[in-house]
Order: structure tokens, then sequence, then C-alpha cells
């Protein structure tokens, strides 16, 4: 039998689950606005966009990645990641280097020395807000949020798949 916090139920939730999943909903939004403003301004200062940004935040997280591996871990379209990924060379912060196993193969590393010196910096005030903000709750609290903000970026990186990819939104 379906309950009111069942996904499968089509009946509304109401009352306090209501109210927190509006609540949810805005603060969620509230949050992507907040995201999207603060990485367009880091790339701004260094001359970059908002996608080329990320695109590194992802080479340094990674290692070097092939352009097909950068692509399905950005969910972009492969043509968009070689324009991203030229941009990127041209303005110094990426190269492209050969695959050390597969001669054929060519990676896209970080130039993680100008990153660090020119990017990582502005990143400071937030990291250290974040760690005030992350002494305020317990490891329990803690583990449901990061389970949280992880099934959430996982979940948002495969529409976002979707929505670049071949098959579309149906």
């Amino acid at each position: 039998m379906a309950t009111a916090s069942d996904p499968g139920d089509a009946r509304p939730p109401t009352g306090r689950r209501a109210e927190l999943l509006q609540r949810l909903e805005m603060a969620g939004r509230a949050s992507s606005v907040a995201t999207v403003m603060f990485h367009t301004a880091v790339a701004a200062r260094q001359g970059l966009s908002a996608s080329e940004e990320k695109a590194l935040d992802l080479l340094e997280r990674s290692g070097p990645l092939t352009a097909g591996e950068l692509a399905r871990r950005a969910g972009l379209a492969p043509a968009s990641v070689t324009a991203l990924i030229n941009r990127l060379e041209q303005k110094g912060f990426a190269r492209r280097i050969q695959h050390p196993s597969d001669r054929r193969s060519i990676l896209v590393e970080v130039d993680t020395e100008r990153l660090y010196a020119r990017v990582a910096p502005l990143f400071t005030d937030w990291a250290r807000s974040l760690q005030e903000l992350y002494a305020g709750y317990s490891d329990e609290q803690l583990e449901v949020i990061l389970h949280f903000l992880t099934e959430a970026a996982r979940r948002q990186q495969e529409v976002t798949t979707r929505l670049t990819g071949d098959e579309g939104l149906e």
C-alpha cells in the first residue's frame, strides 16, 4: 500500500510534509542561483565562462581525462567539450597530452600551477565560511547532508546528460 511519502502515490503531500517539500524546493532553487552566480563571478575574474571554470574543477578533481570522459562527467555534448577544451588551452588553463598507456588517445589536463595561483584564492572566503557551517552539525547530520547532496548531484547530472544528449527529454 502506498503512503503519503511514497513517490508512487498520486496524492499530493499535505500538512507539514507539503510545507517542508515546498521550502526544500525554494532553498534548492536559491542554492542553485547562488552557486551559478558565485561560479560565474569566479570565472569572470579569470576571463572564463562558468562552463570553463566547472570543467577545470572536474579536471582538477579527476585528473587528466579524455574529451569523451570530460563530456560524460560534465553531461555536455562532445562537440561542446571540444570547443571548451580549445578555449581552455588558448587561455592557458589546460593542455592536451598524450595518454600514457594508449598512444592513440589524448588526455586533457589542467595547469594546476596556474589554477592554484589564480583561481584557488577566490575560494578562500567561501571555504572558510563552509567550515564554520559544518562545525554546527553532528557527524550523523553531515552524513545525511552528504547523502542528499551526492544523490541530488547524480540525478541532476543524469537529467543534464539527457538534455544535452541525442535523446533529449521525453
